[in-house]
């Protein structure tokens, strides 16, 4: 059995508390995940890094782990012999030490038994990267998976209303279990890809409307994207520039039943240039307006003291 340095996975000392593992981890798994990372190993140690995780954030795996003392990461070691016979007798070689761990932490009990305890299988963590529309309506993704026995390609249900940054928990999808045990799950890391259109805010949804100055003045009615097709949104006379306007019900599924909300934020937009007609009714409206934007800020201002 080869052993792992957790610690040195982690960047942190052996005699760390727990909050500053679980900040390690949380840093290194952002820097890390192979959606973000540009290094080539990235998905090799995003892993290492959830594994060292697993373990260390147990206090029975830490401890367990801690009483093999300090190797060099990749050494070859035999177990204590405590251990084997805690279990039956069984040899490890075709065990990996996470594996071993998670059985300790799980059913250890320090007497001998006579029969070999259940281990459960190794769990797994992998990253999908999903579009809003898939995010949104759900899907099925493909996930090739290291197994003792080789890699194994899954195909994997991902429910409506996933969000990004999510964990997903895959129930008995991971690892096979040894002597009779249950197998492990896998763990989704969810990174939703950039939308041309929408960005996300939880399950809801935000987009910027670009409207004339006449738009925002007078009052629309106009076309919107939204994720099940156009629709029409009425625009309220007098709409300030960065104003939301609220599609109730049409942003993501929220996996329950529901859905987020979609804002439209708003932009107004001049025209870059103007017929000679455009122009002469822009002079008319200059002569005949008494509207001053900045004497409205001076009033804002002065109420704002």
């Amino acid at each position: 059995m080869k052993y792992k340095d957790y610690y040195a996975a982690l960047g942190v000392p052996r005699d760390a508390d727990a909050e500053a593992i679980k900040k390690a981890y949380r840093k290194l798994a952002r820097q890390l995940h192979p959606d973000v990372s540009k290094e080539p190993d990235a998905e090799v140690r995003f892993k290492e890094v959830a594994e060292a995780y697993a373990t260390l954030k147990d206090p029975d795996k830490r401890a367990a782990y801690d009483a093999l003392g300090s190797r060099r990461g990749g050494e070859e070691f035999r177990p204590p012999p405590q251990w084997q016979h805690d279990f039956g007798g069984e040899g490890f070689a075709d065990l990996d030490l996470a594996d071993l761990l998670d059985a300790l932490a799980r059913g250890r009990s320090g007497r001998a038994r006579s029969h070999a305890v259940p281990l459960r299988g190794r769990d797994y963590e992998t990253a999908v990267r999903l579009s809003l529309e898939d995010a949104h309506r759900g899907t099925t993704v493909h996930l090739d998976v290291a197994h003792e026995d080789g890699t194994r390609t899954l195909a994997v249900t991902v429910p409506a209303g996933v969000t990004d940054g999510q964990r997903l928990r895959l129930r008995g999808r991971g690892g096979p279990g040894h002597h009779g045990g249950a197998a492990g799950d896998i763990y989704l890391h969810i990174t939703l890809e950039p939308h041309p259109v929408f960005r996300t805010d939880g399950h809801d949804l935000l987009f910027d409307l670009a409207l004339a100055p006449w738009e925002a003045t007078l009052g629309a009615e106009v076309e919107v994207r939204t994720l099940d097709g156009p629709v029409v949104l009425t625009v309220p006379a007098g709409t300030q520039a960065g104003r939301k306007l609220r599609l109730r019900g049409r942003g993501l599924a929220n996996g329950h039943g529901g859905r987020g909300d979609l804002y439209a934020i708003v932009r107004i937009d001049v025209p870059a240039s103007l017929t000679a007609r455009e122009r002469e009714l822009f002079e008319a409206l200059r002569g005949e307006s008494r509207f001053d934007p900045r004497a409205t800020l001076a009033k804002e201002a002065a109420h704002g003291h």
